[in-house]
């Protein structure tokens, strides 16, 4: 079976608006951790100004060491919180990139199967267990990269999981140290 040359442009074409489309979301992506960023370094600096005008309204050692303290939770808060964006980002970005892989995989494996079934219909009279071997490895392989997929995708849900009970104990321990310094 050869391929015509309007089913080879046609392949091109859908290849370049993937790699395009994964560009798009790769930008989205980065315009959002730009902008988290920035949003970040703009409340940091903020806070600092607002902190130093504060410590330099400090009367005494008792007021300097309340202030400080007051400062930890609203920190390890918002560290969390920044975290837990920059998780979000980078998650969606990967979730986008993985769709857009398991369609191209899937249309692979169909081209790959349908030539495979043309090609095994046209084999020459006797070949029969040659063939039959054939589709089983292919059909194994298929099995195989389905349940990785599978696997990865489990794995993937629980980091987020364990990511997401991290963030929260971190936040509810500092509450807790801070709670008990005052």
């Amino acid at each position: 079976m050869s391929l015509t040359p309007d089913q080879i442009l046609s392949a091109h074409k859908a290849h370049l608006e993937t790699l395009f489309g994964l560009t798009s979301k790769a930008f989205e992506g980065v315009e959002k951790l730009v902008e988290l960023n920035v949003t970040a370094s703009r409340a940091a600096l903020s806070e600092a100004a607002q902190h130093t005008q504060a410590v330099l309204n400090v009367k005494d050692a008792q007021s300097l060491l309340t202030l400080q303290t007051s400062i930890l939770q609203p920190l390890a808060e918002k560290t969390a919180s920044y975290n837990r964006h920059l998780y979000d980002i980078a998650s969606n970005t990967a979730s986008e990139f993985n769709k857009a892989l398991e369609v191209q995989s899937a249309e692979a494996r169909k081209n790959f199967n349908s030539l495979l079934d043309t090609t095994t219909q046209n084999a020459p009279a006797g070949s029969e267990s040659a063939v039959a071997l054939v589709k089983s490895a292919v059909s194994a392989a298929n099995n195989a990269f389905e349940s990785v997929q599978k696997a990865v995708k489990q794995a993937s849900d629980m980091a987020e999981a364990n990511f997401n009970a991290a963030s929260k104990t971190a936040t509810e321990a500092v509450k807790s140290t801070v709670a008990v310094k005052r």
